[in-house]
């Protein structure tokens, strides 16, 4: 079941089986989905690693993910894009920045509890009802939907997966801003010192509230996530090694190229000739 708005506004929703899994594959720009598996069993490579999901686990995934299908059971998804709903501009109300889509050390998966799985199946039947209407409301109804489905998802994963940080007077908040300055400006902010600066804190205090946390540094999400788009534009694209060190921000292709090897262990040419084998 598919919505198209007349401007550009998009909404899938899918029961997906082996005969249609093609469909985990497309793109959609500027794109998120949410991934909601109802039997065990399904395999996925995502960005060059293997998961096998359990029932009732939720992947949430952006238009930056790739997606390769190795085994599928059976799983709904809902995909929609920034026209339909912005989780950017909604984020004081379904509170998703840098907890959903936009966390950059782990892919967010969370389990949908058993005495959780009525309020998602119906607000699922409520979607499929809906999108057969066919008047000027329908628009409305499904942002609607899809608003609670988030709210429903962030309590969710917020509750299993960030539980320990919310108890730090509100550090949490901190660090999910800081995942998503990253994912803002990764390509062109390389240092704790300019994500300090965008959230008007010392770069030590950033520092040592990473490390209260327990969590990586901020350094290492810095890292990582240009490692990722490294990762990515090497195995999906053909562009030149020397473009994609100027894509993610490097003047120069051997500076790239040291980066690429200490934290991958060989070259951004020897990466890229081992994924293409």
């Amino acid at each position: 079941m598919e919505y198209k708005g007349h401007t550009d506004e998009y909404l899938l929703l899918a029961e997906i089986t082996p005969n249609n899994c093609h469909l985990l594959k497309e793109d959609t720009p500027n794109g998120q989905s949410l991934l909601w598996m109802m039997a065990d069993g399904s395999q996925l490579n995502i960005d060059g690693r293997d998961y096998t999901f359990q029932q009732n686990e939720v992947v949430c995934l952006t238009e930056f993910h790739r997606v390769r299908v190795k085994k599928v059971s059976s799983l709904r998804m809902v995909r929609f894009n920034r026209p339909f709903f912005c989780v950017i501009d909604h984020d004081s109300e379904v509170g998703c920045k840098g907890v959903l889509f936009f966390g950059a050390s782990q892919l967010p998966v969370f389990q949908v509890p058993a005495e959780e799985l009525e309020k998602f199946d119906i607000l699922w039947r409520m979607f499929s009802i809906e999108m057969q209407s066919k008047d000027s409301l329908q628009i409305e109804m499904l942002q609607m939907m899809l608003k609670r489905l988030l709210i429903l998802c962030t309590r969710l994963y917020k509750a299993q997966k960030m539980a320990g940080l919310a108890a730090e007077n509100g550090h949490a908040d901190i660090v999910r801003e800081f995942n998503f300055l990253v994912e803002q400006h990764f390509k062109t902010k390389h240092t704790v010192a300019e994500y300090a600066d965008l959230l008007h804190k010392s770069p030590k205090t950033i520092s040592n509230l990473f490390s209260r946390l327990g969590t990586k540094t901020p350094l290492q999400l810095i890292q990582e996530r240009k490692m990722l788009e490294a990762r990515r534009m090497l195995r999906y694209t053909d562009l030149p090694v020397k473009e994609i060190a100027y894509e993610l921000g490097y003047e120069d292709l051997q500076t790239f190229s040291r980066f690429f090897k200490a934290q991958e262990g060989v070259s951004p040419s020897e990466f890229r000739e081992e994924n293409l084998n």
